[in-house]
């Protein structure tokens, strides 16, 4: 049996290299340490995310491969095209981090469950006050219809969670990061592991060693201070 590393809360954020991840299961890394923006900043700049339940010690985990999309490289399906050209969605960024957390959070349809604990979200929240945390909101009829949210790291844009109240609206609202995340000139947004849904956008899996490689020559670049906000040329040429 292989012993996790434990991460003692009380130092300096130090995490084991990320060769040391778990195949079974994939990618977990280590377990302790705590939420503080300087492990979670110092988390993302190492290819780290935390992920845990309820009841659960914070695990970190490292996946090999990584699922990735390069803003440019984003597809968009005809069906979601006609979408767009409904218009049938307000989009903005960073005007409701906390109701998207809210939203994040909420059980799905198939669990009762849900891993964005109190004290998940108000760590993000605090990565939020300090301008690593953003979110993307869906507005329709002037209610929040979905959204998601991410942490910001130089060039690169680590995506956390996304949630849905009405049909297509986080689909749309991931279009608009895209597409201005390309205009920003970021590289990479980081979706964590494969799922069909985001394979459809075009995202992909790349080895863990080249995701490490991105963050190592992006990951320091100046990043967008502050509150982000959606230009309204993205808006008009999504439309």
């Amino acid at each position: 049996m292989i012993e996790l590393p434990w991460l003692d809360p009380e130092m300096p954020p130090a995490f084991p290299p990320v060769d040391m991840a778990l195949t079974d299961p994939p990618g977990l890394l280590a377990f302790g340490g705590d939420l503080s923006p300087q492990w979670l900043i110092g988390a993302y700049r190492s290819g780290i995310f935390p992920w845990y339940n309820p009841g659960e010690p914070i695990l970190w985990w490292s996946p090999n491969p990584r699922m990735v999309l390069q803003p440019e490289q984003l597809k968009i399906r005809r069906s979601l095209r006609k979408v767009l050209k409904k218009d049938l969605f307000q989009i903005t960024f960073d005007q409701a981090f906390e109701q998207v957390l809210e939203g994040c959070a909420s059980a799905r349809s198939y669990t009762s469950e849900t891993w964005l604990t109190g004290e998940m979200k108000s760590a993000y929240l605090q990565l939020h006050k300090e301008g690593y945390a953003h979110s993307v909101e869906a507005w329709h009829d002037g209610e929040l219809a979905g959204g998601l949210y991410g942490v910001a790291v130089g060039k690169i844009f680590c995506g956390e969670s996304m949630f849905t109240r009405v049909n297509d609206a986080s689909k749309v609202a991931f279009v608009h990061l895209a597409r201005q995340l390309d205009a920003w000139n970021f590289k990479l947004i980081d979706c964590q592991i494969h799922t069909d849904y985001l394979a459809s956008f075009g995202a992909s899996e790349i080895e863990r060693r080249e995701f490490l490689d991105y963050l190592k020559w992006y990951g320091a670049a100046p990043g967008i201070p502050g509150a982000w906000t959606i230009s309204e040329q993205i808006k008009e040429s999504i439309i």
